[in-house]
């Protein structure tokens, strides 16, 4: 691809990875419940979730994907109880400051990955870009191997840079409290935020 073209690429895709949604929603969530404890994991489950999407559209299997409508539910139900699972246990979890040592250790970092991956590969938003917005950006019938590496790189640095921004700002603002009860607010807010992005999810 031409340098113009992945820069068009990569704008348009930075700006639909920012706008809010699901996956925003559950990376400030949880970095405003756990701090940045398990965020690497957590996000690389929402790249290499976009990377396989990605993969589908270049590769000429979008027709099958649009087809496969059970296994696409399946996926996405997965992903919708991972979020409420991690709702009830911000919001069960205790109001200890970041720095506490007696804070709840988080999840296992594969089940965090996990359970992002499940999230991206059944979230309607996420489909329609790749399936039905980018080929209005990428050429994909001329779209060479160099090409796809290409792509598939824009979208590597892309998405970290802008969910662990996410991340980063939540992480910063939840350092900013320190008592029990504002962390207990934080705790189920997010815990509320979660679960209203399962919501989401779940009626697309």
């Amino acid at each position: 691809m031409t340098l113009y073209g992945l820069a068009v690429f990569g704008v348009v895709y930075a700006l639909a990875v920012a706008t809010p949604g699901p996956a925003v929603a559950a990376v400030i969530a949880r970095s405003l419940a756990r701090d940045l404890r398990g965020s690497p994991a957590f996000i690389a489950g929402f790249l290499i979730g976009d990377l396989a999407w990605f993969t589908v559209a270049a590769t000429g299997l979008a027709a099958l994907a649009k087809t496969a409508y059970v296994a696409f539910v399946v996926v996405k139900y997965a992903g919708v109880a991972y979020l409420l699972y991690l709702s009830y246990r911000m919001w069960t979890s205790a109001a200890t400051p970041i720095e506490s040592d007696d804070v709840e250790a988080s999840e296992k970092p594969m089940k965090l990955f996990l359970g992002s991956l499940a999230l991206t590969l059944g979230n309607p938003k996420v489909m329609v870009f790749f399936l039905a917005l980018l080929p209005t950006v990428v050429t994909l019938e001329s779209l060479t191997v160099p090409g796809f590496f290409e792509i598939a790189a824009v979208i590597g640095v892309a998405l970290p840079v802008v969910l662990g921004g996410y991340a980063y700002a939540a992480a910063r603002a939840r350092r900013l409290l320190k008592s029990p009860r504002a962390i207990r607010a934080i705790n189920r807010g997010s815990a509320g935020a979660m679960a209203g992005a399962a919501v989401v999810v779940a009626t697309q």
